[in-house]
């Protein structure tokens, strides 16, 4: 089955994972302060604007720290929201609203989570025709196709290296790179999987 990019959050460890069919030639790098994916050194050039993102960030709010990751450029918002206050439901509800849907030939739904340093995670989803935000109390899956809206979903993984290394490997047609965040004693740790 093909369900494009997609998330999963369980309390305290959540994933991210991009699967294409039109753009496969991407990677996920780690910089200053996100995880960032973009195309490799042989990518065809383009200049489709959803290609390149920050899909993972970890920000210092005014209560702790808080992960924000999802399929695109509203990570960002989410991710300043957040450092500016903003209950975590909030950050993710405006931002996906203020962004919208991606205006393609599929109309691809955005798709982002957040877990803070308590534990508590919550995933959302704007698309077409909704706007999606809900506490996670279970591991939950959301993707861009086939499964928009977010059930829940079997997601063994403790640590981040775990977590993105399943996302990669789970049985989705079309996988690309993944990335995966943990909640630990010392803080959140992210890990990589680009599959070579």
């Amino acid at each position: 089955m093909y369900v494009g990019r997609f998330v999963v959050v369980g309390p305290e460890v959540g994933a991210y994972r991009v699967s294409s069919r039109s753009f496969p030639n991407r990677e996920i790098t780690a910089r200053d302060e996100a995880l960032t994916v973009g195309p490799t050194d042989d990518a065809p050039e383009t200049d489709n604007p959803y290609v390149s993102y920050n899909c993972l960030r970890v920000v210092e709010t005014p209560t702790g720290e808080t992960a924000a990751f999802g399929n695109g450029s509203h990570v960002d918002p989410i991710a300043e929201k957040l450092e500016l206050g903003y209950p975590a439901r909030d950050a993710l509800a405006e931002s996906l609203l203020a962004l919208d849907y991606e205006k393609d030939d599929y109309d691809t739904p955005r798709i982002a989570a957040t877990i803070d340093d308590s534990g508590a995670a919550l995933v959302g989803t704007v698309r077409k025709d909704a706007l999606l935000v809900e506490t996670v109390a279970e591991p939950t899956l959301v993707a861009t196709y086939e499964k928009d809206s977010p059930e829940a979903f079997e997601f063994d993984a403790e640590r981040a290296e775990e977590a993105a290394r399943e996302a990669y490997g789970l049985e989705l047609e079309h996988e690309v790179c993944a990335a995966g965040v943990a909640l630990t004693d010392n803080g959140f740790e992210t890990a990589i999987e680009n599959g070579n």
